[in-house]
């Protein structure tokens, strides 16, 4: 599914992202990304939906080239990923409802599946009774699960998260975290950077470490491995 071959990445100010990173992850896998702020993380994550290139090397996301694909390719390649964020990025003027429809607009699905999917998808989550209600009338827990429908209701080949629960209490966390696990359990492949120590240990999922740009540690079944 993701195919990292001598990724590199540094930016216009000499700061070197990502040095010669080699990863390859299965279809099915949940994969969490760890290491310190600054490590190159969110470069990792960004480059998987194209919002970042590598200076060098070779990157294959569910087929598709992702630094060599022409520019009009890219929507095709992120119609095939949901992509989740820490501060949720909702449509403040539109409803839940309209909220996870966006997604469906976008690829001009037939009105009859959109409201089927959308109301599936909500039922997910959880917030099939909040599907009127704008984001200001949600807690940052119902946020983060709009944010969660919207990603998975194209029904996407992965979902990629960048820090999902940063912003929430712990019980909220879990519930978000349960979320993911249904989610990966019916098929769909996870990638998720995050700082959350206490979920990246009572999970033991695979756990990619990165420092200094550099894959220091590629486990099965691992752990956080840094202090709090």
């Amino acid at each position: 599914m993701i195919h990292m071959r001598n990724i590199c990445k540094q930016y216009d100010t000499g700061t070197v992202a990502l040095d010669h990173v080699n990863v390859d992850i299965k279809k099915g896998e949940f994969v969490f990304i760890v290491g310190a702020s600054g490590a190159g993380k969110s470069t990792f994550i960004k480059m998987l939906f194209r919002e970042e290139l590598p200076t060098s090397g070779k990157l294959m996301v569910n087929g598709h080239d992702v630094v060599h694909m022409e520019h009009r390719e890219v929507p095709y390649l992120r119609r095939e990923l949901g992509v989740i964020f820490q501060d949720y990025r909702l449509l403040p003027d539109k409803t839940v409802f309209e909220n996870v429809a966006f997604a469906m607009q976008v690829i001009e699905a037939p009105r009859r599946l959109m409201q089927r999917s959308v109301n599936s998808v909500l039922d997910v989550v959880g917030l099939r009774d909040k599907y009127k209600c704008f984001p200001s009338q949600l807690s940052g827990g119902e946020q983060q699960r709009v944010a969660i429908a919207r990603a998975i209701v194209n029904d996407p080949a992965i979902v990629i998260a960048d820090e999902p629960t940063g912003n929430l209490d712990p019980d909220t966390s879990w519930d978000i975290m349960d979320i993911f696990k249904r989610i990966n359990k019916a098929g769909t492949t996870i990638v998720m950077a995050t700082h959350d120590r206490a979920i990246v240990d009572t999970m033991k999922k695979r756990v990619i470490a990165i420092e200094n740009g550099q894959i220091v540690r590629d486990q099965l079944r691992g752990g956080y491995g840094y202090e709090a």
